[in-house]
């Protein structure tokens, strides 16, 4: 038998509204070279009932007792394909046009590895926007991986495909930075990715996401950013939009002393960090938070730092 083209892996839980919408926009696309993996943390058969219709569509169904959780269950979904390239496909999100697929396929013959597709959040009020790629954030990340920490401009993991050669996991101890860890370790190794500049896939927005309900909490955004550092060092640092996240993100959590981040450190935090922390305690909050004073508070701290990012290294 020969090897199917795509293997469309989908970590589902709950929400059979959103899974049902995925698989009507996978049923109806052109190109049929495919089989589906779903692998399912629900707590009941939501998601079996609304699978178990589907009748004409290539389904692997796995039911996990117990649940797997994210991301472990992207991981697990990933491990039982058969494609040559593994299509990613979270649940609340869903193919934006019925050749979606064949343009993914277009795009391999290119010789690219790693591929991602531009695409469009939409959210639950109905407003659709369409995030940007500039050439010039291409190849900022392609020169340093690590600066996806201070901006995802390539997406969650549904735009993505990659071939089935890569066995790169994602990391089991992240739970919010769980794809940007991804692509900084793809990158790294590979340095070169290929994007299709069209809008493939349609990205669900809502409030009950783990990334909203993550955003700007110490006790998951802290020690994820302080484990991305103890992964692939200091010298990110050298780029300013690395350090201006790390400014903005101490700033909204108030983290003003070493005691209050050594809260959330596994191990010892870096030097560089610890002088920042200083540099903004020295700040009234208030004059802190606005806009333009915090970005030349934050430059000026960023030439006094830069020296650091050697001694730490």
């Amino acid at each position: 038998m020969d090897q199917v083209f795509f293997s469309i892996c989908i970590p589902a839980f709950k929400h059979e509204k959103n899974i049902r919408r995925l698989l009507n926009s996978i049923e109806v696309q052109s190109f049929r070279d495919y089989e589906i993996i779903i692998s399912d943390d629900s707590p009941d058969n939501s998601v079996q009932s609304v699978v178990s219709a589907f009748t004409s569509l290539p389904i692997k169904y796995y039911r996990n007792i117990p649940s797997q959780g994210m991301p472990r269950n992207w991981n697990f979904a990933i491990s039982k394909a058969c494609g040559q390239w593994i299509k990613i496909m979270h649940d609340d999100d869903w193919f934006s046009d019925k050749d979606s697929l064949k343009y993914f396929a277009e795009e391999t013959t290119k010789g690219g590895m790693f591929i991602f597709s531009r695409y469009m959040d939409v959210f639950e009020n109905g407003k659709v926007t369409k995030p940007s790629f500039s050439s010039y954030l291409e190849k900022r990340i392609l020169r340093n991986p690590v600066s996806l920490m201070a901006k995802n401009v390539i997406g969650p993991p549904s735009v993505t495909l990659i071939h089935n050669s890569i066995k790169e996991q994602y990391d089991e101890r992240f739970k919010w930075r769980v794809d940007i860890d991804y692509y900084i370790s793809l990158l790294l190794n590979r340095n070169s990715f290929s994007i299709i500049d069209r809008p493939l896939i349609n990205v669900g927005i809502s409030a009950a996401q783990v990334t909203n309900s993550c955003y700007n909490v110490p006790e998951v955004e802290l020690p994820e950013s302080l484990l991305i550092i103890e992964k692939y060092g200091l010298l990110p640092f050298r780029d300013i939009l690395v350090y201006d996240a790390w400014w903005r993100m101490l700033r909204n959590m108030n983290i003003r002393s070493k005691e209050k981040i050594s809260m959330y450190a596994s191990g010892q935090v870096p030097s560089i960090i610890l002088t920042m922390i200083k540099h903004e305690s020295f700040i009234p909050i208030k004059i802190l938070n606005i806009g333009v004073v915090s970005k030349i508070l934050m430059f000026i701290s960023y030439l006094l730092n830069k020296k650091l990012i050697k001694i730490d290294v």
